[in-house]
């Protein structure tokens, strides 16, 4: 795909070289000024570095390699869903419809690959970004927060919590939370990307002692621990945090007793931070403040678009 505006630059969609990565960070660095840090410059050598059959990171190249115009990457989380993520466009270059272009590519290639969705996240407060996905195609999924309990070694759940797999499939699939998220979850591959929580999944987390499953007079709530991972926080320490596929629960009591093993594992584990996906809406947001349990300021949006609508390309 190619192109040009009307200062007579010519615009070419091309795979990301590592060549690249000095502009990218450069036009990054104050993506959403004092709103919210981006994390586009400190991984974008290495998004470029991985890229391989699954994984597609595409710029717009400017004038055969004089800048760079845009960028997006496109990822398969399994044979069916993809993962749009990293979306930028450079301010010195907006308004010539790059953003379509760009996602236009992303689709193609996802579809090429076996895929029928993809989808992205994009903060609740963004609105030139949600503007911007709604416009080349995706469609509102779901909308969820961030649970945070703090680590515990000595928490101590007043009911009581199993790593049985088949009893929080069951119970996930027959609940409130699941259908309202749309039956998705945290990946356990590829990071900050949401993808349909499968049975496996959480025989996995089993596997790896991260499986929660709060049972009294039958399940009444689960979480399972996706990942873990180490990063710097703000003053330069490193911290390891937890990212957990999802969570759902009964009541107040059962999302108290879910917490605590939480905490109690994720401080045995040697977790500094965890984030759990939940839905967003009044119950699920109330039961967290009942409970005392810390919870995201604000939402964040997944949104979706159907690779087999021609219309899309």
């Amino acid at each position: 795909m190619s192109g040009g505006d009307s200062l007579g630059h010519e615009f070419a969609v091309r795979q990301a070289r590592e060549s690249d990565v000095d502009a990218v960070v450069e036009f990054t660095r104050d993506t959403w000024g004092d709103r919210h840090g981006d994390y586009l410059p400190d991984v974008f050598g290495d998004m470029v570095a991985s890229d391989g059959p699954t994984q597609r990171t595409l710029v717009v190249d400017v004038d055969d390699g004089d800048d760079v115009a845009g960028v997006l990457q496109c990822v398969m989380l399994s044979d069916t869903e993809a993962w749009a993520q990293a979306m930028r466009v450079n301010p010195d270059y907006r308004g010539n419809g790059l953003s379509p272009t760009l996602s236009q590519a992303a689709f193609r290639w996802a579809r090429d690959r076996g895929a029928v969705v993809v989808r992205n996240m994009v903060f609740s407060w963004n609105m030139a970004g949600l503007g911007q996905s709604r416009s080349v195609g995706f469609a509102p999924a779901t909308e969820f927060r961030w649970l945070r309990p703090d680590p515990d070694p000595d928490a101590t759940p007043a009911l009581d919590v199993v790593a049985d797999p088949d009893a929080a499939w069951a119970y996930w699939t027959d609940s409130d939370a699941r259908d309202h998220l749309r039956g998705l979850a945290m990946d356990d591959a590829e990071s900050w990307a949401c993808s349909e929580l499968t049975r496996a999944d959480l025989a996995a987390a089993a596997d790896r002692d991260g499986l929660f499953a709060v049972v009294d007079g039958g399940t009444r709530a689960m979480s399972a621990l996706a990942y873990t991972y180490d990063r710097e926080n703000d003053e330069g320490v490193e911290q390891t945090w937890g990212v957990y596929h999802a969570a759902a629960w009964d009541d107040a009591e059962a999302l108290d007793a879910l917490a605590d093993a939480v905490a109690r594992a994720a401080a045995e584990r040697g977790i500094d931070e965890t984030r759990i996906l939940i839905p967003e809406g009044a119950r699920w947001v109330s039961d967290a403040a009942t409970t005392r349990t810390p919870v995201s300021d604000e939402p964040d949006f997944v949104l979706a678009a159907d690779l087999t609508d021609e219309s899309l390309y």
